[in-house]
């Protein structure tokens, strides 16, 4: 009888080898099965939620800045893009002019564009509310040019040259991307002045596709492009308006700190927080002269409607 206990060893191993190979097996289907789950499912809310986050934590550090940095812009220094004030304008006589520069070789810019429907009251407001205060020392925003700046195939700091079949074969590469976007419904989160000078629209996407999927896309449809971009990927602003020097004040208000702004800027989101909008066209932009869209310059645009706006 001494056969049995062994018999009885030899089943329950067995038995245990088996259990564990269920349990791999098991663990293993179960492992492929939710792999395909992801993998089949419909693109999820959830990174449109935290692009909107880092939208959000974006604008709250922008919003601090003057608070953290100073009103630089009061000192005439530097603003937007590496750009000093006396790069961008001179004042004399009260009169504000903007300095065009030739850009060598031209910016190659792709924008959201907004269309004067929607961008028209937004510039009324800003100008009714800083006018009294600064007269000439700001520079407005051209109403009819409100834009994103989304992605550079070239830019005044890195500079990428390109033929006219270059260009067209660029112009057509995003058509293809835009063909491909339906039109944003966004609102407008917030605005802020940052410590050089530029008031910007700081906006939240509603529906549509989001900025850090756009920027993504021209990246792969502009492969020669600078790898370094000059805006985060996940912002959507619009400058509205640049502040140049001091406002003109009664003595009795002088500015003893920057409170002055803060409540500027309180009143212009008291009466803009919220306001909404559709953008249905991407701008693929030359720009011959250096921020020819933000002063003016000479420049040639080709306008690309979003497919979606055609349903």
């Amino acid at each position: 009888m001494p056969t049995m206990p062994r018999a009885r060893k030899l089943w329950a191993n067995s038995n245990l080898a088996a259990l564990i190979i269920w349990f791999i097996s098991a663990l293993t289907f179960w492992i492929l099965f939710q792999m395909l789950l992801r993998s089949s499912a419909p693109p999820s809310t959830g990174s449109s939620i935290s692009y909107e986050e880092r939208r959000t934590r974006l604008y709250d550090k922008l919003s601090r800045e003057l608070d953290e940095k100073g009103a630089a812009f009061l000192k005439y220094g530097e603003t937007s893009q590496s750009l000093s004030l006396s790069d961008l304008f001179t004042i004399k006589d009260g009169a504000v002019t903007p300095v065009l520069k030739a850009a060598n070789p031209p910016v190659r810019a792709n924008v959201l564009y907004m269309s004067p429907q929607y961008s028209v009251p937004i510039a009324e407001a800003v100008k009714s509310i800083l006018s009294p205060y600064f007269e000439k020392a700001i520079w407005f925003q051209n109403s009819s040019l409100y834009h994103f700046s989304m992605f550079h195939a070239s830019h005044h700091i890195s500079g990428v040259p390109a033929t006219e079949a270059e260009i067209e074969a660029e112009v057509n590469a995003i058509k293809a991307v835009a063909e491909g976007l339906c039109p944003l419904r966004i609102s407008l989160d917030r605005v802020v002045l940052t410590s050089t000078g530029v008031l910007l629209g700081c906006w939240q996407v509603n529906s549509g596709v989001d900025p850090v999927v756009l920027r993504d896309r021209l990246r792969t449809a502009l492969p020669h492009a600078p790898q370094k971009q000059l805006y985060d990927a996940a912002i959507l602003h619009t400058t509205l308006a640049r502040l140049l020097g001091q406002p003109k004040l009664p003595k009795e208000n002088r500015i003893t700190g920057l409170q002055f702004f803060h409540d500027l800027v309180n009143k212009l989101n008291s009466q803009l927080h919220g306001i909404q909008a559709q953008v249905s066209e991407l701008w693929y932009v030359e720009e011959y002269d250096v921020l020819a869209l933000a002063l003016n310059g000479r420049m040639k645009v080709h306008k690309l409607n979003l497919g979606c706006s055609k349903a």
